[in-house]
């Protein structure tokens, strides 16, 4: 007997949104239980540690230690393990993962036009959709308070964020499918955060970063350019090392697509380093080749990164292991975003996963600066914009229209967990820093190979 599929309507998708209001009602997402917590929060950073280089273990806890923006900003495994003790929808769809205000920016994408969207998927995975939110609402009152909100203030950003998220996939219910797969957020350019950080990312061509970060290898007339150190934060590569990296782009030009690949053969590297990014990412094994095409005028960059298993897979019962996690990572792009880096792949070597993008093409970054006055509230609905589309791409927006339904009860919920967490987060930072006062050592990893 042959089985028939059911394929689910419409109304049937929806329905069971509203089912999983059963599950967890959409008020109890203020809640917040720090009793429930099974690991310290110190231990699980130090947990995270563990086979990174060993000698950027201090770099990584300074720079944590210098705001609780800073804290936030490396203790995604900490936000993960208090997650998966809460009650969850589970309504799933790719998380970024690492949703915060700093992990939305500018890039160009393949047709060379200016693209604003979130653009860091080192921790995506398929997961609870509100988990995103989350995550999203406590960076933005850490970001309010960082840059002189009042609570109210920041409360009423996180609400709008997530207005404007419940919204638009209320709209992204009654849009065509294959809209949804092309949708752009068109008045991104009037809002003044975007606006700043698309300029930024004007000027950040590839000529601008050959004169940021490499200098003439002599003093010869024409003389080709190498990568200019700051150590710790951009190191000089030679020798065997060099030669690892360089020989990982082999299996990494084989799994682009094949227009790819012809472009990339017009490149030749010229050379490498080794660079500290971001804050979570510190102590991550990270890789710069500076490649030279149709002559010194013609630079490429290409960012070679380790990438380690997602903070929630622990917590995700269902979720499959990551075949690779450069792969996984360059699937969250593809799955969220509307446009992606050309260059966009994955490799391995000495037995780690690593992502591989270009380096700062156009890239145009937000800061904390940027959430003054204003900016605050006309950029936390950006955010809700853009996440909405992610979810609604990657997952169903029936189901969580559904689940959110027309009331304002899940943003009220919303921002008031982002205050009780973004209070928890700056009780967990003063702990970080007090430990360094005392002199506690950072844990050390078990390998000591860069």
């Amino acid at each position: 007997m042959v089985r028939v599929m059911h394929w689910a309507t419409s109304e049937e998708r929806r329905k069971l949104g509203q089912a999983r209001r059963k599950q967890v009602g959409r008020q109890e997402h203020e809640g917040f239980k720090l009793k429930a917590r099974q690991t310290p929060a110190l231990a699980l950073i130090e947990q995270s540690m563990r086979g990174r280089v060993p000698a950027l273990a201090k770099l990584k806890y300074d720079l944590m230690q210098q705001a609780p923006f800073g804290y936030f900003r490396g203790a995604v495994p900490v936000m993960a393990a208090d997650l998966a003790v809460l009650p969850n929808t589970g309504i799933v769809s790719q998380l970024c993962g690492d949703a915060h205000v700093r992990n939305l920016g500018a890039y160009a994408g393949p047709d060379g036009r200016l693209v604003f969207d979130i653009n860091d998927f080192d921790e995506t995975i398929r997961g609870p959709f509100e988990w995103d939110l989350k995550r999203m609402a406590v960076s933005l009152m850490l970001a309010g308070r960082g840059s002189g909100h009042k609570e109210s203030s920041a409360q009423g950003a996180v609400e709008k964020c997530m207005e404007r998220y419940a919204a638009q996939m209320r709209a992204f219910a009654e849009m065509p499918s294959i809209e949804i797969a092309r949708f752009q957020v068109h008045r991104l350019n009037s809002v003044e955060p975007v606006h700043d950080a698309l300029l930024k990312a004007e000027r950040s061509t590839p000529q601008h970063t050959l004169k940021q970060v490499t200098e003439p290898a002599s003093n010869k007339p024409g003389a080709p350019r190498r990568f200019q150190e700051e150590k710790p934060a951009l190191t000089r590569v030679t020798g065997r090392q060099a030669a690892s990296v360089l020989g990982a782009l082999e299996p990494y030009r084989a799994m682009l697509e094949p227009q790819r690949q012809h472009f990339l053969s017009f490149y030749r590297p010229v050379d490498v380093a080794f660079k500290v990014v971001g804050t979570g990412s510190v102590g991550l094994r990270d890789y710069c080749i500076c490649f030279e095409g149709n002559g010194p005028g013609d630079p490429l960059f290409l960012q070679m990164k380790e990438e380690k298993e997602s903070s929630y897979a622990p917590y995700l019962p269902n979720a499959q292991p990551a075949r690779h996690n450069g792969q996984r990572v360059v699937e969250g792009h593809r799955a969220m975003q509307l446009q992606s880096d050309p260059f966009l792949g994955w490799t391995q070597f000495g037995g780690r996963d690593y992502l591989v993008r270009q380096l700062n093409d156009h890239k145009g970054p937000i800061n904390i600066d940027d959430m003054a006055g204003g900016g605050l509230r006309a950029f936390a609905e950006v955010c809700g914009e853009l996440l909405a589309r992610g979810h609604a791409r990657s997952g169903d927006p029936l189901v969580i229209s559904g689940y959110l339904g027309s009331g304002d009860g899940f943003a009220e919920a919303l921002a008031k967990f982002g205050s009780l967490y973004a209070d928890q987060t700056e009780k967990d930072w003063e702990d970080l820093c007090a430990s360094a006062k005392a002199g506690a050592k950072p844990v050390k990893s078990k390998s000591t190979k860069s």
